[in-house]
């Protein structure tokens, strides 16, 4: 296992500072000294590394990612852009704070990406506005089952590892009392001695309901993980290859959740077709090399059971932006939004 870390170009114990808590970040008072102590480490230490890593770039936030029916609504979006205008668009993509991810991928339909917001009415909206702005008519691509979705990179590894664990089929909706706090975890967590505080603080109640409320969401399936969210590409994972399949509609739920149990992916789910895109099975692969991607990739289709369905794959060409879901963006605290955050995170 040494070696396999050092192969990841970080100290062993940075990197189980960025692998080992992409799930189960201490959710307690100090959760920065529960990790120097559980690595032998100085709590201000481990602190200064995640502030590195979020300047750099190796690591987005530390924070949650929300299960699909936790609240909210997102989509994933395709655009056909004339190759001389697609910087000039993908800028007028990522400028909305909607747009979470958004990439140049292979294919006719070469610019990707993804809108975030509180309902479907909002991120259709959000779409039009992109539709009017650019000239060009979107695919719209709503997703219909997840099957696993943001299980983490295993760095530790030459292409990526998910960590597979029990995907829930469905959790109960956060009631709108909530949304202040989820707002919170899509932000990031503050880098400091008790940055939980410093949320209750902002909503104007006590750390132990921070806490409570969020291991609950943990326990009952809102929250799919809590922790470290890593950016592949500064970590060196820059082979990202979205697979699509058309299956028979009957048979996506089955085929769905034999895709999701395959080591090797990130993302399985069933989206919507929409017109000559007539797609419905998504994966996601990443890993450090291209043709690792590919040879994985069609191992995945055997064992899957999809050899014979049509497919195509799609490797992203360029990132044009990386950042967290902000379904529930507008529920942030006055106090979180005219604090200096950045005196927060440098502590």
């Amino acid at each position: 296992m040494a070696a396999e870390l050092a192969a990841s170009g970080l100290p062993a114990t940075h990197t189980r500072w960025i692998n080992d808590w992409q799930h189960d970040f201490p959710v307690t008072s100090q959760p920065y000294h529960a990790l120097a102590l559980a690595t032998s480490a100085v709590a201000d230490d481990v602190m200064a590394f995640y502030r590195q890593a979020l300047d750099d770039g190796r690591i987005s936030r530390i924070g949650g990612v929300f299960a699909h029916g936790a609240g909210g609504d997102a989509m994933l979006v395709a655009l056909a852009v004339p190759d001389e205008r697609l910087e000039a668009v993908a800028l007028q993509v990522s400028s909305h704070a909607s747009v979470n991810h958004n990439y140049e991928r292979e294919a006719e339909f070469n610019l990707w990406f993804v809108v975030t917001g509180p309902d479907r009415a909002a991120v259709e909206a959000e779409i039009d506005s992109i539709e009017r702005e650019s000239g060009l008519k979107a695919i719209r691509l709503p997703m219909v089952r997840p099957y696993c979705i943001d299980l983490g990179f295993d760095l530790a590894a030459d292409r990526h590892a998910s960590r597979m664990r029990p995907q829930r089929k469905s959790c109960d909706a956060l009631l709108p009392s909530d949304f202040a706090l989820a707002a919170l975890v899509e932000q990031g967590l503050p880098i400091c001695d008790c940055p939980f505080a410093h949320w209750a603080e902002w909503l104007g109640t006590e750390e132990r309901e921070v806490i409570d409320r969020l291991r609950a969401w943990i326990r009952q399936g809102q929250l799919k993980r809590f922790g470290v969210v890593v950016r592949h590409h500064e970590l060196g994972f820059d082979a990202n290859a979205m697979t699509v399949f058309d299956v028979p509609d009957e048979m996506a739920d089955e085929l769905g959740a034999r895709l999701a149990l395959q080591p090797g992916v990130t993302l399985a789910y069933r989206r919507m077709r929409h017109g000559q895109w007539h797609y419905n099975l998504y994966a996601m692969v990443h890993g450090r090399r291209r043709e690792d991607v590919v040879a994985l990739i069609d191992l995945i289709t055997v064992r899957s059971g999809l050899k014979g369905f049509e497919r195509r794959v799609l490797f992203s060409r360029r990132r044009f932006k990386q950042t967290g879901g902000r379904r529930f963006a507008a529920a942030i605290p006055r106090a979180a939004q005219t604090e200096e955050m950045s005196d927060v995170v440098s502590g």
